[in-house]
């Protein structure tokens, strides 16, 4: 493979928001979580607790980043940036979280924005009371500051473009063909042959280099440290867009197999010696039922062998199904993100789209969920990779597939927990509703010693750019509401993790 290297602009922030946390303004609260909040499930023998939630945040929706374009959809992805989360023995924890907007403001139509992550630090100060604080008291125990914004840039120095992929670019040394805007659009004399971008999962390298996968594809990228394009995966034939059988990314329309429309990789993660890269659909390809929401709940695992040189494409080394819940109306709950856990055991972040900025005030299903894939059967290789040979049909999966066990776990709108922190589920449609778009996952060691097992979730919401005062590019938009980027922080116990491999995922000493 022919590495390529471009420069891109590291922009350091000319202005940042924060909602400042002090000792002396930091919620009294006991120094324990509550036992009445615990609620614990069971996996393959192992209890997984849910010890409620201990902090919230937020960056206002018109917040605008160095760049001068509006701070948002950054929830699509979160990663804790590598050598910056501390506990601060003193009741705080603080760090640095990576986080990735998605395609730009989309409600009218793509645009040319740029693929790009920002730096925002923290500082946790948990809470585990039981009074239920007011939104601003709740403010304070998790204070987000921006501080710095990094492009993505491919060939020839070339940024990424949000567009919709109208175009398929040819294969060029050690890169299969690839998404773009179409070359006529928008401006023809500049002949816009920009790689397409709907960023989604985002996995940070001990070496500085960074996975990005996406909704067009769907493809994995993986990026230099200042967000130049290195690597590119493209996913196996039965996941790829055909129209009629021709390679076709756009997602405007569903192809005729492949990934459904908008339904590409959410979910990527990684183990912690960095060795397998872990991709999940967002929910079942075309042929596997995925053109309804009442048949496309078996989706797919993907697992990826980084154990080579980067003059080689890493190998698809592992393929299983992923049962994703379903609502009271029989509908898929697709998955936004997921995580690894331990060997065989991940997190998954399955929701419905309502909540603020939603289709619908009240959400009924928003939770960080437990899969195993220890007994599932492993498909790689087999006539499932031809998408002639579909893994379920009509909702029904094939005979001989054993798929993931999937239990419920961390519920994101349990009432209780969201009034503790001037939180709510459903009317008004004010900024204390609750985001309707989780899609991110990251986690903390706690540190206890008594509980040696127990981690800080930390997750946040995709506000789809929603404000009304909205700058992109040097122009005004009007999402039509302020949805606030809303951030939110878990503990739970998670006795299957190895001791020291969180800590060695996110380079903690």
């Amino acid at each position: 493979m022919v590495v390529l290297s471009f420069l891109v602009v590291l922009a350091v922030s000319l202005r940042s928001f924060s909602s400042p946390v002090t000792s002396s303004t930091t919620p009294a609260s006991l120094t324990e979580p509550n036992p009445a909040f615990s609620v614990s499930v069971q996996l393959d023998g192992q209890t997984f607790v849910n010890k409620g939630m201990v902090g919230f945040g937020l960056i206002p929706a018109n917040f605008t980043e160095s760049t001068g374009d509006t701070f948002g959809g950054v929830g699509s992805a979160i990663a804790l940036k590598r050598g910056t989360f501390r506990n601060n023995h003193d009741g705080t924890f603080s760090g640095t979280l990576v986080v990735q907007p998605d395609r730009g403001f989309n409600i009218d139509g793509t645009v040319d924005y740029q693929g790009r992550q920002h730096d925002v630090d923290f500082v946790l100060s948990p809470y585990y009371g039981g009074t239920n604080l007011s939104f601003s008291a709740a403010q304070k125990t998790l204070k987000v500051t921006y501080r710095r914004t990094r492009l993505y840039a491919e060939r020839h120095n070339t940024k990424t473009t949000g567009l919709d992929a109208l175009a398929v670019r040819p294969q060029s040394p050690g890169f299969p063909a690839i998404p773009t805007a179409d070359p006529e659009i928008p401006i023809p004399s500049l002949n816009f042959n920009h790689l397409s971008l709907d960023a989604e999962g985002l996995v940070l390298m001990s070496d500085g280099t960074f996975w990005v996968s996406d909704e067009y594809g769907p493809y994995i990228y993986r990026f230099t440290v200042d967000g130049h394009l290195l690597q590119t995966i493209q996913p196996p034939k039965a996941i790829l867009p055909f129209q009629n059988g021709i390679l076709n990314f756009t997602a405007s329309v569903d192809p005729t197999t492949g990934r459904a429309s908008n339904q590409g990789f959410e979910g990527l993660t990684v183990t912690p010696d960095e060795k397998t890269l872990y991709a999940l659909l967002q929910s079942a390809t075309i042929q596997d039922g995925g053109s309804s929401k009442s048949t496309n709940r078996f989706t797919r695992l993907l697992a990826y062998n980084l154990a080579v040189p980067l003059t080689s494409r890493p190998q698809l080394i592992g393929e299983w199904v992923v049962p994703l819940p379903v609502n009271k109306k029989g509908n898929t709950l697709a998955q936004s993100e997921m995580h690894f856990v331990s060997k065989n055991v991940f997190l998954v972040l399955s929701r419905d789209g309502d909540g603020h900025g939603g289709g619908d005030d009240t959400s009924d299903y928003k939770q960080a969920d437990l899969i195993d894939i220890s007994k599932a059967t492993d498909i790689h290789g087999t006539k499932f990779d031809d998408p002639a040979n579909p893994i379920a049909t009509n909702g029904v999966l094939a005979q001989g597939i054993v798929p993931a066990t999937y239990v419920g776990f961390v519920n994101l709108i349990n009432d209780t927990q969201l009034a503790r922190f001037g939180l709510h589920n459903g009317s008004p449609a004010d900024q204390t509703l609750i985001d309707a778009k989780w899609e991110s996952l990251a986690l903390a060691p706690v540190g206890d010693a008594k509980n040696p097992n127990d981690y800080f979730l930390f997750t946040a919401a995709d506000n789809d750019f929603l404000t009304t005062e909205g700058k992109f590019n040097g122009q005004s938009f009007n999402g039509g509401l302020e949805n606030d980027s809303q951030f939110m922080v878990y503990r739970v116990t998670l006795p299957t993790v190895p001791k020291g491999s969180i800590e060695q995922s996110i380079g903690v000493v």
